[in-house]
């Protein structure tokens, strides 16, 4: 192969590389985020009790604590390099949503918040948001 046709090939090569790494960049998501209104027709169906509030700081401890933080706040150890920024899910801003929205959220997810519909059941997803409630408390 002469010298002509292996430099073109190694820029060829260099740039299917280049739009493959941007391909993976995760697109950052800009303003509010809000959910459909159809989503604040949702109706919580998990009633709120001793064994739902475990069940719910569980879920919370695994799978938001990293990102949120411990009281919710929105700093997590692994939050503070994503961008934006977690949701401070005590603030008002939050805490003013319905739990349909709230839901329509951790379901559908928006990145770089992951979407629960696979990794958790309704049931989990309802006791999430009646943790996230309790939070403000």
């Amino acid at each position: 192969m002469n010298r002509t046709k292996s430099n073109y090939l190694k820029i060829s090569i260099l740039i299917g590389f280049s739009f493959l790494l941007i391909a993976t960049i995760p697109i950052q998501q800009k303003g509010d985020w809000k959910a459909p209104k159809e989503a604040d027709a949702l109706k919580n169906p998990i009633k709120e009790n001793s064994e739902t509030a475990l069940a719910g700081q569980k879920l919370y401890t695994s799978m938001c604590v990293i990102c949120h933080g411990n009281k919710g706040k929105g700093d997590g150890a692994a939050g503070v390099n994503l961008n934006p920024r977690p949701t401070n899910l005590i603030s008002t801003q939050v805490q003013e949503q319905t739990d349909g929205a709230i839901y329509w959220k951790l379901t559908e997810g928006r990145a770089p918040m992951a979407s629960y519909k696979t990794a958790l059941s309704e049931e989990q997803r309802w006791q999430l948001v009646n943790y996230i409630r309790k939070l403000k408390k």
